[in-house]
Order: structure tokens, then C-alpha cells, then sequence
């Protein structure tokens, strides 16, 4: 199989691409737990959840939800932890979606260019960059695993405790 540079970007868009399709499908079954939790219907969840537009903030609402006096400790613990699970994985999803991508001059390795600024003491250093290596996609062939796995899990609690779908 040809490994050049173009076979690899390829393989990392379409990881990529995978990436953010699953992570936006799991990411929405934060609907059902705010609906479920907050005991309203799935429409009322929708408006909820797109008004909230980080990862961050929705987990933040499904983890507080959860964590209301009068809730089942049961209940609570295994919602914590499907939302614990998805606030781990988000940080590849981050990694891989708020960057640009570059070439490597010398080899044609793909590159990851982070679109953040990182405040030091005296100073600013802009754009992080990583060579995305045969590690990196192994890494995020990892996480579709782990998200698969984790979608198919908040699928079956949302269903044990009868929360609108």
C-alpha cells in the first residue's frame, strides 16, 4: 500500500471526518439525559442543548442535573459516568478540531497547527505544532472505539431509565 503523503492526509481526513460525525451523534444523547433529568419533553432538550454551545456547558447542565438534591445516587453515579467518559474524549475531538493542517516541507507529513494562544508569564506563544505520526492516527482510531462503545452505552442507560427518545 503507497504510504506517501497524500495517502496519509487522506487517512487522517477521513479519520477526522469520522471523528466529528460520531463525536456530534454521542455528544447529541445529551438531549435525552437533559430531557430525562430535567423532566421535560425531547423538544424543550433540543433548545436546551443547542442554546448551550460548548461540549463543556452541556456536559456541565447533565452533570448538575444529575447532581440536584432528591436524585438517586444510582441514577446520578451512572450518568456521572457517561458524562466523565465523554469529557476525556473530547480532547482528541479538540485537538483535531481546532487546528489547521500543514505539510512537513522535508517528509509531506501531515501537521496539526493549534488555533489557540497559550499565555505565558512574559509572553504569548501561538500555533503549537505536531506531526501527525502512524501513533497519532492509532490514537484516533482509538477514541472512534471508545466512542462507538460509549454511544452504544448512553443508548442503553437512557433506555434503563425511560427517558424520552
Amino acid at each position: 500500500m503507497n504510504s506517501g503523503p497524500e495517502t496519509r492526509f487522506d487517512r487522517l481526513i477521513l479519520l477526522v471526518g469520522r471523528l466529528n460525525y460520531m463525536w456530534t451523534n454521542t455528544e447529541s444523547l445529551l438531549i435525552h439525559l437533559i430531557a430525562g433529568l430535567s423532566g421535560t419533553n425531547k423538544d424543550v432538550a433540543v433548545i436546551t442543548f443547542l442554546t448551550l454551545n460548548t461540549t463543556r456547558a452541556r456536559i456541565d447542565l447533565v452533570e448538575r442535573l444529575a447532581k440536584m438534591e432528591g436524585r438517586d445516587p444510582e441514577v446520578r453515579d451512572l450518568i456521572l459516568e457517561q458524562t466523565q467518559r465523554l469529557a476525556k474524549l473530547s480532547g482528541i475531538r479538540n485537538k483535531y478540531n481546532h487546528c489547521i493542517y500543514s505539510f512537513d516541507p522535508d517528509s509531506g507529513a501531515p501537521k496539526t497547527i493549534l488555533m489557540r494562544i497559550a499565555d505565558r508569564k512574559t509572553d504569548i506563544k501561538l500555533g503549537r505544532s505536531d506531526t501527525v505520526d502512524e501513533e497519532a492516527m492509532v490514537q484516533i482510531e482509538k477514541v472512534l472505539t471508545q466512542l462507538t462503545t460509549a454511544n452504544r452505552d448512553i443508548w442503553q442507560l437512557i433506555g434503563k431509565l425511560g427517558y424520552p427518545t
